[in-house]
């Protein structure tokens, strides 16, 4: 079965490439750092990171900026407001807002790969207001609810 792929305009103002997939199953596509110079974050600071890229997404489409796995795991970076949202109708540069979870101070370069972005649909709301909900077996059990094994 062949896939189809959304297209996405977009003005690239970095020095590097268009993200790319990984292989051919990838859901995300690495964002790059687009810096003059190297930044270092010390524990537990925080910096919006500039990609240098401008989208252009459809309408019930968003891109989500999410932590990179490798990134988290070796140097305690991931993304702050993770899943960080793109939407539509908004025209900025995308930007990673990264915070260092380690105990050290971590410094990254121009074109370090940041996060990934996974572009995908997503349904706006109608609210029906309403007395009373459907039951369920659930009910209202939250955090926890289910115990701890």
């Amino acid at each position: 079965m062949e896939k189809t792929s959304l297209k996405v305009k977009v003005i690239n103002r970095s020095a590097f490439d268009l993200p790319a997939y990984a292989t051919s199953a990838s859901a995300g596509l690495d964002l790059r750092a687009n810096l003059e110079e190297p930044i270092s974050l010390p524990p537990m600071g925080r910096k919006l990171i500039p990609t240098g890229l401008y989208l252009e997404i459809s309408p019930g489409y968003e891109a989500q900026i999410r932590p990179r796995s490798g990134l988290a795991y070796k140097k305690g970076l991931t993304v702050l407001n993770s899943p960080g949202t793109i939407d539509a109708d908004y025209r900025g540069e995308v930007g990673v807002l990264l915070i260092n979870l380690s105990q050290e101070t971590v410094t990254l370069e121009a074109g370090e790969r940041v996060a990934q972005m996974v572009v995908a649909a997503h349904e706006q709301v109608a609210w029906e207001a309403v007395e009373t909900l459907g039951e369920t077996d659930r009910g209202a059990g939250g955090f926890g609810h289910t115990g701890t094994r």
